[in-house]
C-alpha cells in the first residue's frame, strides 16, 4: 500500500440560496468551485512540507469526477436574517518537516473578522497543545510581527477562508470554506 501524503492545499469559499437544503449546498460547491469533485471530508492534519497554492493554480490539476480530500466547515440556516459563517483556519509551522493544524468554525451572529480569528486561533491551540505549548496568547503571539512563537524553534503563521452569508424568508442558506488537498 502507498503513502498518501497532499503536496499543495488551496483554499475556496461559497454560498447558495435556494428552497431546498441540498441545492442551496450545492449552490454554494458550485460558487466554491468544487462541485465537479467527489469530496471526501478528513481530518485537521496540514502535511509536512505541504505548500499553499492559489485557487486558480489547484484548479487545474484536478479533473472533474475526482475523488478530492477536504477540509470544510459548512452552516446552514433556513432563518430570515439570521447571520452565519463558515471559517477554516490554518496553522503552519515554519519547520518544513513538521504538520500543521487546521480547523473548521461555523457559527451564527458572529462578523467575518470574529469567525476568522476564531478559526486562526483555534488551529494555533490545536497545532501548540500538541506539542505541550501552554497555549496563552499573551506568552506566545507577536503582535508586530503577526506570529505565534511556540518555541525558540517553531513559528508559526496563521491563515484563514470565511464566508459570510445572511438568511433570506423562504430560502435555504449555506455558507462553506474549504482547504482543498492536491495528491
Amino acid at each position: 500500500m502507498s503513502i498518501v501524503i497532499p503536496s499543495r492545499v488551496f483554499l475556496t469559499k461559497g454560498k447558495g440560496q435556494h428552497k431546498e437544503k441540498l441545492a442551496s449546498f450545492e449552490l454554494a460547491l458550485r460558487e466554491a468551485a468544487i462541485a465537479p469533485f467527489n469530496l471526501v471530508k478528513v481530518s485537521s492534519i496540514f502535511p509536512p512540507r505541504c505548500k499553499l497554492c492559489s485557487k486558480e493554480e489547484g484548479l487545474k490539476l484536478l479533473k472533474p469526477g475526482q475523488i478530492v480530500f477536504l477540509v470544510i466547515s459548512e452552516c446552514t440556516t433556513d432563518e430570515a436574517h439570521r447571520m452565519i459563517q463558515a471559517s477554516v483556519g490554518l496553522a503552519i509551522p515554519n519547520a518544513p518537516d513538521h504538520y500543521g493544524y487546521l480547523s473548521e468554525h461555523h457559527s451564527f451572529g458572529q462578523n467575518e473578522k470574529e469567525a476568522s480569528q476564531y478559526a486562526e486561533d483555534l488551529a494555533a491551540y490545536m497545532l501548540a497543545t500538541t506539542l505541550g505549548v501552554n497555549f496563552d496568547t499573551s506568552q506566545i503571539w507577536n503582535e508586530e510581527k503577526n506570529i505565534y512563537k511556540l518555541s525558540d524553534n517553531i513559528v508559526v503563521r496563521t491563515r484563514h477562508i470565511t464566508q459570510t452569508a445572511k438568511g433570506e424568508k423562504g430560502l435555504w442558506t449555506t455558507a462553506i470554506a474549504a482547504a482543498i488537498f492536491i495528491l
